[in-house]
């Protein structure tokens, strides 16, 4: 076969015959770069071999196995998938440099070596040497079923999954790992990549015998998958995540999943044995602490991560401004949404800001994306103003309008539970939210405004109340 000189978009992936200095599809400037490839031919003997296993089939006679998957004693890793990992599918995972890709897998590897299936762990990146340090320090027993090939070939990682009857694959990084047939281009180029992700996911994919693949992937300076967006459309399953390397929380998202919830997240701690699940991730999120040990400025609430309540604690930090312009810095939200907050709080209750700086931030840095925190917000802020300490026992669950008035949240009921499980004694909602004024044992308080919950917490009648500001 001949070799042709073809373009490839680093960006998106748009191929072309010559050199363009602008991405027609993406409109990214100086993405194309020259890559060698084979040229085949269009029905080939190399195209019909890899169609040989196509069978056509009536829908209704195809048979399924929605238990056929490989549980990790990793609760949180379980709980994102959807139950585990599925045996023919292909799961991407990415997180910035030090964020514990390579110790999340490692530990899934010896996890599901450990039940007795075969598993090979590749890596381009480290010896075989570096990977057993890593192994000695973070596992507790190594399985005999475990075995590591440090290579960067992916004809050679084929062959040793296929030799040891691998039930699952894990490939470190597939940026790093490069076919003998689309030689010389290099590792990590758009053509090798998607290659190489292609003959391991027909691996995956074989009826015969299925495999469960994990692909980590390298992250961009944008914190997006490198590569192709292609990659994430082959793959079954892609999961993000996330934490400072510097900290010990972690989180990990699936942005895709074919086999369970999208937007599903899990919650870790990074020791020194490795990742660890955070079972009850509540308590981690939010500061234990006696009536007695009541602070100003503190609020607290639930919000919903993937299918799961987490109890939040709100934080904010009033105090004077000395400039024309007072600060508002949101660590958990977003700027714009904080400045409506205040402005709310300024023209329905009364509670004048404009010379004053206000910072909010959550006990563990968690984000606040759902709209269900507002009124904790705005009473951690009131707090901070008043300088008086809001009940530990109290959760505040409502959005608010720009009219003061409370608005009802999705899933009110399941995060009322959560709260109740914690041991919490009343929380504040709004008016249609529930019917009951006692759910399993917590207080619900219906309130209609703003106004009414300032007075109900602080026990003081604001400047300005609904009705008199129109």
């Amino acid at each position: 076969m001949k070799e042709k000189t073809i373009y490839i978009c680093k960006n998106c992936g748009s191929r072309s015959a010559k050199w363009m200095g602008v991405c027609p599809r993406c409109r990214q400037y100086n993405t194309f770069e020259a890559v060698q490839e084979m040229a085949q031919p269009a029905a080939g003997k190399a195209a019909q071999s890899r169609l040989a296993d196509g069978v056509l089939l009536p829908l209704r006679a195809v048979e399924t196995n929605r238990s056929d998957r490989l549980l990790t004693g990793i609760g949180e890793f379980n709980r994102v998938l959807g139950g585990g990992l599925v045996r023919d599918s292909v799961t991407i995972l990415s997180s910035p440099p030090g964020g514990g890709k390579s110790t999340l897998t490692l530990a899934v590897a010896n996890d599901v070596a450990a039940q007795g299936y075969p598993v090979v762990y590749a890596s381009g990146e480290e010896s075989s040497s570096q990977i057993k340090a890593r192994a000695d320090r973070i596992l507790p027993e190594i399985s005999p079923n475990l075995w590591v090939i440090a290579d960067t070939s992916m004809d050679r990682v084929l062959q040793a999954a296929k030799e040891k009857e691998a039930a699952l694959v894990i490939v470190d990084s597939i940026q790093t790992f490069q076919l003998q047939a689309f030689l010389p281009s290099r590792a990590g180029n758009p053509t090798q990549t998607m290659e190489c992700a292609g003959e391991l996911t027909r691996l995956a994919k074989n009826s015969a015998r299925p495999v469960a693949v994990i692909l980590i992937g390298q992250m961009n300076k944008s914190d997006e998958l490198a590569g192709l967006r292609a990659l994430e459309h082959l793959a079954d399953t892609v999961l993000i995540m996330d934490g400072d390397s510097e900290e010990q929380f972690r989180s990990l998202t699936a942005t895709k999943n074919r086999f369970g919830s999208t937007g599903e997240m899990g919650f870790f701690t990074m020791t020194e044995r490795g990742l660890l699940s955070m079972d009850n991730p509540s308590e981690f999120f939010m500061t234990k602490r006696s009536e007695a040990e009541a602070v100003s400025g503190s609020a607290l609430t639930v919000v919903r991560e993937g299918s799961r309540p987490v109890i939040a604690e709100v934080e904010s930090l009033v105090s004077r401004s000395f400039t024309p312009y007072p600060s508002r810095i949101g660590e958990a939200l977003r700027r714009e949404q904080l400045n409506t907050l205040v402005s709310i709080l300024e023209q329905r209750c009364g509670v004048m800001l404009f010379d004053k700086n206000v910072v909010i931030k959550t006990t563990g840095g968690l984000k606040l994306k759902e709209q269900a925190s507002n009124l904790a917000v705005l009473m951690s802020i009131v707090s901070s103003v008043y300088e008086e300490p809001i009940s530990p026992a109290v959760a505040f669950l409502a959005d608010v309008g720009l009219t003061g008035e409370l608005k009802r949240v999705p899933n009110t009921e399941s995060r009322v539970r959560e709260l109740a499980r914690m041991g919490f004694q009343k929380v504040f909602v709004s008016k249609d939210s529930l019917q009951e004024e006692r759910v399993e044992g917590i207080t619900v308080v219906r309130l209609r405004y703003v106004s009414e919950v300032m007075e109900a917490i602080f026990e003081k009648r604001p400047k300005k109340r609904y009705k008199e500001s129109l």
